[in-house]
């Protein structure tokens, strides 16, 4: 029996008086207003609740929720399936042409009883609701739609007919809420059905769902496959209602079959492939052993003679299809089989042929015989109708004595060839006119124009929320909405075609249109995005020539510091060099990092500047200021031997700790939690940051962290008076013509050196004097410094590059091109290394050690000067600040220091009297002891080569050389033979006079006997007599 048609439904919910239905069935109306009113047979009603509407012929309980139209009336007070509702209700309007059916509906899973149906009634509600659900998600969804054009199914009449529809998780926000009693019992017949799991879930979520429903409108079997290809390991791609298959789908296909003859395909898929090219008499088992006694008995009650299989052609299809066809053929079936292309199945074949149709009639009518009657000989397989393009097929079991009708006969020939298509089908693309700007997107459908903002922002291909304009005339309407949101676009859709006054049909393929084009533009967008970008430029031949004659010069330490000084920096000659090396070895393997130190408005951020500026833009990531976590989503790669500038060290005091792990280690990694994309779990994402990279900060604390102070090389700005004079004057003299042509070729300086650093090729670094090399080893925090001192000589050696021979070991198959260290290269470091790296063994922040030694110089003179011992002689804080033109805090912390480290004493008077400070420092120190390196002389590394010793001015004027060392080390007795040995030896011989017959009431200055620092007498002692028995 067919189905119902839709106009004839609406006349029946319509024409029969509900009114007069509910009276028939024994409840007492009484009139309300334009309604009625009445107790409702569904529950308990004490006071009446049910009331019917006349105007819309609906009734609703607002005590049980119940509702609908007459035949949900008839469904529900009666227990009455669906077909026998809309039979009974035509009989009362007399159109009725069928008896009402006496023998029972058979829908073997839910278990149909013989009308009126129990129980089931309310099943089979329930999925039609469901089902009508989906089939309008369908319809809305680009996403299952798509689907359906990538499977060649996009044919609206199939999706009609057969009521596909699409799950796309929103069903259990259509539903009452859990928490009401309606709620959970709709739930818990749903779950009992199989469409809602235990766990709420959606059974077919994010399934093309294709239901299997009888003539008599009965749902057997519920069918859904996966849309997605990229799932998760395991997830199953094909679904079912749970229980035992049933029903056959497409009875009306094998009801019409000519001559009985069918096509039996192993999925809905490929049964549907061929229903949508012409072959309408056609089926599917539920996959190749899913066969039910259904198909078995539906093919014996229409008339099925021949069968033709169309499993797909892989062992499992050809095991399936041999076993079916012995089947068939016991039940005097014939069977022919439909031989596909070597693994290929219906739906895939049909892709990539063209045409389609005609491929699938040619396999048809060149389909083998497998079981059943003697084979036949086959003399044609389908004719085509003179005036229509849809093949009709005929019978492929004509016997050979046997002829077709002539106007049914074709030739073989007149068969075009299917040619082979694309064998992945193009992504739609939408060819129209647009105008882009950086804002926004403008494309026009004839009077319709859509403006398109915020497209572009964020590039996320799991959303596409824009602000959409469409206008025509002077009519307008405009919304934010995502574009991915059925409802959102239905909305839209209705709202813009009551402004416009447009058909919503028109303004819902100019929204698809859109969409496409959209997708296409933000898919280009984000894998732009994604594309790792090579920011190098590219050097022109006059560029490089100069480049080249920069790293060539045989002067390049010299001519590095001359550029400085043309750039306006003047003095700092030792760490603008140490600066400029270290951002060099950000290419090494094990890159130094630079801390620079001082006051405020010293200097040190126009230092760090200046560096950074002879530095590549693409080599180099600068920031103010970096939270805790920000280091790990830079990206695996991005900070890979580069200069990671920071301008305030306390401002990256959250990522410090990071920090110090990627300076020291390479590498820096975090775990954290979040939500798997597929899956929705919770799940643990791995972060990693790769180096190296070469760290540049600057601080103007006094006391640094002592993690930080051993990874890094620290830098103290020249804070004197002459270095304040040399700056006022080239201020001054930059405001002059002169000054102002020197800021025109800076701009060229520092492109120079730009480019030379592009230059730098990625090659190795050996010293071969490695094994001779000494360092101190009196401390444990000297391992990390000797590394600092072996990394800077590498990259003194790197910077020479293209002045050192190249050359290569092959090493496991691998050519390794390494250049080699020089003694050239050792002397340099230890020139630098001397008065850098010996900065930091000092007990003292070098802004306190240079408080301390003008104490020293100007206690000594006045103390000369007025006939005392130093020990008697007081001084104010006061007089300090006038002595060094210091502000009060700042003097006040370093005199802190000095108290608290036992180099001053500090005397308290009485109330109205001034305090005072007394100065315990000697002078221990003053010729250079805790500057010692324990370096090895340079001079001893080739003793036939002159070596032409790097001679550089230091920030305090002094010359510094090559520290010598006389002796092997030999642990903390590390010495080393000065000129000055004996002056030093007197000068430490006085201090202990002096200190002997000093005020013997100072107790702190008694203790000093006593104590271990090296400035005491005692240390002084054992020092010269170990220097002494070197000698």
């Amino acid at each position: 029996m067919a189905r119902v048609p839709e106009t004839e439904l609406e006349r029946l919910k319509n024409d029969v008086s509900l009114v007069r239905l509910v009276e028939a069935s024994g409840i007492a109306l009484k009139k309300q207003g334009k309604d009625y009113a009445g107790a409702c047979p569904f529950h308990a009603d004490n006071t009446p609740s049910l009331i019917i509407t006349p105007a819309k012929n609906l009734y609703h309980c607002f005590g049980c929720d119940a509702a609908g139209s007459p035949i949900d009336w008839l469904m529900q007070f009666y227990k009455l399936s669906f077909r026998a509702a809309v039979e009974r209700l035509r009989s009362e309007l007399g159109i009725s042409d069928t008896p009402p059916p006496s023998a029972p509906l058979t829908t073997q899973k839910l278990k149909a009883a013989a009308l009126p149906l129990s129980k089931d009634a309310d099943a089979q509600a329930d999925m039609r609701q469901v089902l009508d659900y989906y089939h309008e998600t369908l319809k809305q969804s680009p996403e299952a739609l798509a689907y359906l054009q990538s499977r060649g199914l996009a044919h609206p009449e199939l999706i009609s007919r057969f009521k596909l529809g699409f799950a796309n998780r929103t069903l259990g926000y259509r539903l009452p809420n859990k928490a009401w009693k309606e709620g959970q019992e709709l739930r818990g017949r749903l779950q009992d059905i199989g469409l809602l799991r235990e766990s709420g879930h959606e059974h077919f979520n994010g399934s093309l769902v294709i239901p299997i429903i009888d003539q008599n409108g009965v749902i057997h079997e519920i069918y859904g496959r996966k849309i997605r290809d990229n799932l998760r390991t395991g997830t199953a791609y094909h679904l079912y209602l749970p229980g035992e298959h049933a029903g056959v789908w497409n009875t009306e296909g094998l009801q019409g079959a000519a001559d009985g003859e069918i096509i039996l395909c192993e999925s809905l898929i490929d049964a549907m492939t061929f229903w949508v090219h012409g072959f309408r008499h056609v089926t599917a088992s539920y996959g190749v052993n899913g066969f039910t006694p259904d198909h078995l008995q539906a093919f014996k009650q229409y008339g099925v003679e021949r069968v033709l299989i169309a499993y797909d052609r892989d062992e499992a299809g050809n095991t399936a299809a041999d076993k079916l066809a012995t089947m068939l053929a016991s039940e005097d079936i014939p069977c022919y089989r439909i031989e596909f292309p070597k693994g290929m199945d219906a739906n895939e074949y049909a892709q990539k042929m063209s045409p389609p149709d005609k491929a699938l009639a040619l396999l048809v009518r060149k389909a083998q015989w497998m079981a059943g009657a003697q084979e036949p000989v086959i003399k044609s397989s389908m004719a085509f109708d003179a005036t229509e393009s849809e093949p009709v097929h005929s019978s492929l079991a004509a016997m050979a004595e046997v002829e077709p009708p002539a106007l049914l006969m074709v030739q073989e020939d007149a068969i075009p060839t299917p040619t082979i298509a694309s064998p992945v089908p193009p992504a739609p693309t939408v060819d129209v006119p647009i105008e882009q700007s950086e804002s926004e997107l403008v494309m026009s459908f004839g009077t319709r124009r859509y403006r398109i903002r915020g497209w572009k922002k964020p590039l996320n291909p799991e959303s596409l929320k824009v602000n959409l304009l469409v206008s025509k005339d002077e009519r307008f309407h405009v919304d934010s909405f995502d574009l991915y949101q059925a409802k959102a676009r239905a909305a839209f859709i209705k709202s813009a075609g009551i402004e416009l006054g447009e058909a919503e049909d028109v303004l819902k393929h100019d929204l698809g249109r859109v969409l496409l084009k959209l997708e296409e533009l933000q898919t280009e967008h984000l894998n732009a995005a994604l594309t790792k970008k090579d920011d190098t430029p590219t050097l022109t031949d006059a560029e490089q020539k100069e480049a080249l004659e920069l790293l060539t010069s045989p002067d390049l330490l010299q001519r590095i510091l001359v550029d400085f000084d043309a750039c306006g920096v003047v003095g700092e000659e030792t760490n603008k060099l140490v600066a400029y090396l270290a951002a060099v070895s950000r290419q090494l393997d094990k890159p130094l990092a630079v801390l620079i130190q001082s006051s405020s408005a010293a200097g040190k951020s126009s230092l760090m500047d200046a560096v950074l500026a002879l530095m590549p833009e693409e080599a180099q990531v600068r920031y103010s200021a970096m939270t805790g976590q920000s280091l790990f989503y830079m990206g695996e790669t991005n900070l890979k031997h580069k200069i990671l500038a920071i301008a305030e060290e306390e401002g990256a005091a959250q990522a410090s700790y990071a920090l110090k792990l990627l300076q020291s280690d390479g590498q820096v990694s975090m775990a954290s939690t979040g939500k798997d994309a597929t899956t929705g779990l919770l799940t643990t994402h791995e972060y990693k940051v790769e180096g190296p990279v070469m760290l540049f900060l600057t601080t103007t604390a006094i006391d640094i962290d002592e993690e930080l102070l051993n990874r890094c090389v620290v830098l103290t700005v020249n804070e004197s008076r002459e270095q304040t004079k040399a700056i006022h004057v080239l201020q001054r003299q930059r405001q002059t013509l002169a000054g102002l042509l020197q800021d025109e070729s800076r701009d060229a300086i520092l492109a120079l050196h730009r480019n030379a650093q592009r230059l730098l090729q990625p090659l190795k670094v050996v010293n071969p004097y490695a094994d001779q090399l000494t360092f101190l080893d009196d401390k444990t925090r000297t391992r990390r410094d000797h590394m600092k001192y072996l990394s800077l000589i590498r990259a003194i050696t790197y910077l020479h590059q293209y002045q050192r021979e190249i050359k290569t070991v092959q090493h496991r198959g691998k050519a390794v091109h390494y250049i080699e260290v020089t003694p050239f290269d050792i002397a340099t470091a230890n020139s630098l290394a001397h008065e850098v790296l010996g900065r930091t063994l000092d007990e003292l922040p070098p802004q306190t050690r240079k408080l301390l030694t003008a104490l020293h110089s100007w206690v000594k003179s006045e103390s000369t000067q007025q006939g005392m011992h130093q020990a008697d002689f007081r001084f104010s804080r006061r007089q300090v600040r006038d002595l060094t033109g210091w502000g009060n805090t700042q003097l006040g912390i370093h005199l802190a220091r000095l108290v608290d480290m036992e180099y001053l004493f500090e005397h308290g008077g009485r109330r109205g009297q001034a305090s005072g400070y007394e100065l315990a420092y000697c002078g221990e120190g003053d010729h250079g002891q805790s500057f010692l390196m324990g370096l090895l002389n340079c001079e001893t590394l080739n003793k036939n080569t002159p070596l032409s010793m790097p001679m550089m001015t230091s920030v305090r004027g002094e010359v510094a050389e090559c520290t010598v060392s006389k002796r092997p080390q030999n642990g903390v007795e590390t010495g080393v033979i000065r000129s000055d040995e004996i002056a030093l030896q007197a000068n430490v011989d006085e201090a202990l006079h002096d200190l002997d017959v000093g005020n013997a009431q100072n107790t702190h200055r008694e203790g000093l006997k006593n104590s271990t620092s090296y400035r005491t007498p005692s240390l002084h002692q054992q020092d010269v007599a170990v220097f002494h028995n070197d000698v």
